[in-house]
């Protein structure tokens, strides 16, 4: 198998499919996820998979750390960071849904790092939870902005600058109820990104499955380019400067899913995940809606 092969994980079994090219990987982070296969909450008539993560114990005083129950895509099947790649995903939220303002993410696509590089680069396109709110940015390396006020405008994007680490995040997908104060983080506006939104909002965690289909392809260059759909619904195209370049990173993008917070949350956070799958095809991925090209 490449990464020019379909991959695809109904979770209907007891371990992961070898036709989807999935693990959970060991770490002291992972530790305080767990994974399950199982059938009581699934999509139809086979299994689901439950991820959740607990708090972690005994951690040294002062560590900034994160509690996850991530899937990885495997090594030898990971994209180069130049393609362009369709993903597929349903999700479900379990009760009780996190309403705290902390850092949770159910998905990520990430550039490969080498080891012991000083920096920790966020994701370069990030499926967000925050206040009970789904929401999605973009990552790309620190630009200081052509146009930079804090007055909104349709031809800008909000973004957070970190120049402290060479990156900048945007902000490319709300709720429909989204908030000022949601997204008090994202306080200049910049013309790096072109966001074109297609008149429909992030779904509402709440509301039972939701069918993500996701195009990646990175260009920190300015030639990037995402695409977003939900439950059958177009929700937004991203297109610029997308993703990292700095010396010290790897020749492949890679995708995870599953529950990720900050340290130091308490209770149990799950999420279900069903119907995974992967080709440079969008019909491969796409359920039920035409291909936007």
């Amino acid at each position: 198998m490449t990464f020019e092969d379909v991959l695809v994980d109904g979770f209907d079994g007891e371990d992961f499919s070898p036709a989807g090219g999935l693990y959970y990987k060991t770490t002291f982070e992972q530790s305080a996820g767990t994974v399950e296969f199982q059938k009581e909450v699934s999509r139809g008539l086979g299994g689901a998979l439950k991820l959740s993560v607990n708090p972690l114990s005994e951690v040294p005083p002062g560590t900034d750390f994160s509690e996850r129950a991530e899937i990885w895509e495997r090594p030898r099947l990971r994209v180069p960071y130049d393609r362009g790649i369709w993903y597929g995903f349903a999700v479900k939220f379990a009760d009780p849904l996190p309403e705290d303002e902390h850092r949770c993410l159910i998905a990520q696509w990430k550039r490969e790092i080498d080891p012991g590089h000083p920096l920790n680069f966020s994701p370069f396109f990030a499926l967000r939870l925050n206040r009970g709110k789904l929401f999605a940015t973009v990552e790309t390396n620190f630009h200081q902005p052509r146009i930079d006020h804090r007055s909104p405008s349709s031809q800008l994007v909000p973004v957070w600058l970190r120049p402290e680490t060479n990156q900048m995040r945007a902000l490319v997908a709300t709720p429909s109820d989204w908030t000022a104060a949601d997204g008090k983080l994202f306080d200049v506006h910049s013309s790096d990104l072109t966001v074109t939104s297609h008149g429909n909002p992030m779904p509402d965690p709440r509301s039972g499955w939701i069918d993500f289909v996701v195009y990646t392809k990175p260009g920190p260059d300015g030639s990037g380019h995402i695409e977003l759909f939900a439950n059958g619904k177009w929700i937004v195209t991203v297109k610029g400067h997308i993703g990292h370049n700095d010396s010290g990173l790897g020749r492949n993008q890679y995708f995870k899913f599953g529950p990720y917070r900050a340290g130091g949350q308490s209770g149990t956070w799950t999420l279900y995940y069903d119907d995974f799958r992967r080709s440079p095809r969008c019909a491969d991925v796409m359920r039920g809606v035409p291909c936007p090209f």
